[in-house]
């Protein structure tokens, strides 16, 4: 069960770079938040589970090229094929990402995007964790820490 934990949190916060997603529901501990997020996951893999296909993009002809030197004689190489590439498709995972997110919602929670903080944001407010979720913005933005952990700011509200 850890395994599955240790995989499954660190979706909340894929990198500092991008947006921060996850559920929201104001005024809800961040703990609890994880907690409920982590138990709609291993519902809905167990209710629509990882089904991968293997598939190929199409392959791709490259014409040969003709080459001619100064005194007219011409010379062609052959063209060749490129195979397309193989790669895995979860054909579930659309639906699967559906029954979370009801899931969630039937808990209260809606999903919410935060971008990164300017560094200007940042600097104006001390590095606190954010143990409980806070009324957002427009203007609301993230702060990731080492830990995975991070910092809603809503500028001009405090806390």
């Amino acid at each position: 069960m850890k395994t599955v934990l240790r995989l499954l949190i660190p979706i909340l916060v894929l990198s500092s770079c991008g947006p921060l997603s996850l559920y929201y529901r104001e005024g809800e501990s961040v703990s609890r938040m994880q907690t409920e997020t982590t138990k709609c996951q291993v519902q809905a893999l167990k209710d629509v589970p990882v089904a991968n296909q293997i598939r190929q993009s199409p392959p791709t002809y490259w014409p040969g090229r003709t080459y001619c030197d100064g005194r007219g004689r011409c010379y062609r190489n052959p063209g060749w094929w490129e195979p397309g590439r193989v790669y895995t498709v979860d054909v579930n995972k659309g639906l699967r990402n559906t029954v979370e997110a009801q899931c969630m919602a039937a808990k209260g929670f809606r999903p919410v995007s935060l971008p990164p903080c300017q560094q200007g944001v940042k600097s104006r407010v001390p590095a606190v964790r954010t143990s409980v979720l806070p009324p957002l913005s427009t203007e609301s933005c993230f702060v990731k820490f080492d830990d995975g952990s991070f910092q809603i700011i809503t500028p001009g509200q405090a806390g």
